[in-house]
């Protein structure tokens, strides 16, 4: 499978924005390895301190298909012996920020928490990211991505009328309130620790993100102009004209045409008559309007509604699989996909017109000398090879 690269290319020419920026990763699940592939896909240094021994943490894969894990190098250290401890925090003094995944107390109870990193490193950005935070009642306890958002009030706003909550995958809590999040404040951390040399700790809450993503949602619903009865508003399926519809081939298609131009250009290019169309500014007629559009979308295929609504101002797109989407014409020409080491995959964004990034190498490649990466790393290489002697560092 062939995908344009747009701007991202390989090679040393192109280095990203955090290029400089050191970065140390305690492996992990979920938001804290997609902070490392963020950080590391704008040019960050990052080093990836792996389990001597697999914990199982996540789907097995190929490892070229592992795609929150590219970019960046790991070592197994053994972090259960005095000597594995010692040796992270050596890498931790070299670095700039620090990356962790784990419960509150993890760890602190291994030797590396805020307090041990920083004190030997005193400018260093602690990045820690949980689903409930690292103090409250719910604190200790475990939980997945589905259960910060359900606490968030995220959760309960997803989906159609009279059906559940429909879980949105894992994007709210795990990526965009988890990684994203993390990443943000980070970068945000490491600008104050360059202007006043002291680091600090990031706590990043899945919670607290979905929240934060759902401000506007939380604005409209404060100003009596969203409802809490799911499928019942204009952005969750409840409005005729933000929707997705059938069509003859048993696709789907997208249109949004929220604004009144824009709505008056779909009914225009569909041939309904404007004067006698429902009017959608009146709620009680959407259903008639929602009628009306599923029988109009349920007569032609996806590709024939392409051709007569892309790329007009209908607000329309079609509902693409993930395995379709990297061959549109427009994801082709921005480049929006890559391949790497064989395997299609979203490229680092977002755009930089002075500093765009290199294509990350495959976490196939995450494997490499060990002995050369700790060096690198300023571990002095005599301490490398008792390191690997006494079984502490593969």
């Amino acid at each position: 499978m062939t995908v344009s690269a747009g701007q991202h290319v390989s090679g040393d020419e192109r280095k990203g924005p955090l290029s400089g920026l050191r970065v140390v990763e305690f492996a992990g699940i979920g938001p804290a390895p997609m902070t490392a592939m963020l950080l590391a896909d704008l040019g960050a240094d990052v080093i990836r301190i792996d389990r001597l021994q697999p914990s199982g943490l996540g789907i097995a894969k190929p490892k070229q298909f592992d795609f929150l894990a590219r970019g960046r190098q790991a070592v197994a250290i053994d972090l259960k012996r005095p000597d594995g401890v010692a040796c992270a925090l050596d890498l931790v003094a070299s670095a700039d920020g620090l990356v962790e995944g784990f419960r509150p107390g993890v760890m602190e109870r291994l030797g590396l928490g805020p307090d041990a990193c920083l004190a030997v490193n005193p400018r260093l950005v602690y990045g820690r990211v949980t689903g409930w935070g690292q103090d409250g009642p719910l604190a200790a306890a475990a939980g997945h991505d589905l259960n910060y958002i359900a606490l968030s009030g995220a959760l309960h706003a997803i989906g159609r009328a009279g059906a559940p909550p429909t879980p949105p995958l894992n994007l709210v809590g795990d990526f965009g309130g988890g990684g994203l999040y993390l990443a943000f404040g980070m970068v945000c951390a490491l600008l104050a620790s360059e202007r006043s040399g002291v680091g600090q700790v990031v706590d990043a809450a899945m919670i607290d993100g979905a929240a934060t993503l759902m401000t506007s949602i939380y604005g409209m619903m404060g100003a009596g102009l969203h409802s809490e009865q799911r499928g019942t508003n204009i952005l969750d399926s409840g409005a005729p004209y933000y929707d997705v519809y059938g069509c003859a081939d048993g696709e789907y298609i997208s249109i949004a045409p929220i604004e009144d131009k824009f709505c008056a250009e779909l009914l225009a290019r569909l041939g309904l008559d404007a004067s006698t169309f429902p009017d959608v500014r009146d709620r009680a007629n959407w259903p008639a309007a929602r009628t009306i559009l599923t029988e109009t979308f349920a007569r032609k295929s996806r590709a024939e509604w392409c051709a007569l609504l892309e790329g007009t101002d209908v607000c329309f797109a079609p509902v693409l699989s993930a395995a379709e989407a990297p061959h549109h014409p427009h994801v082709r020409a921005r480049g929006t996909f890559v391949e790497i080491d064989g395997a299609v995959q979203p490229a680092p964004g977002p755009r930089f017109s002075r500093t765009p990034p290199a294509l990350p190498r495959s976490a196939r490649q995450s494997q490499g000398d060990t002995a050369e990466l700790l060096q690198r790393w300023a571990i002095a290489p005599e301490r490398v090879a008792a390191l690997r002697a006494d079984g502490i560092v593969r």
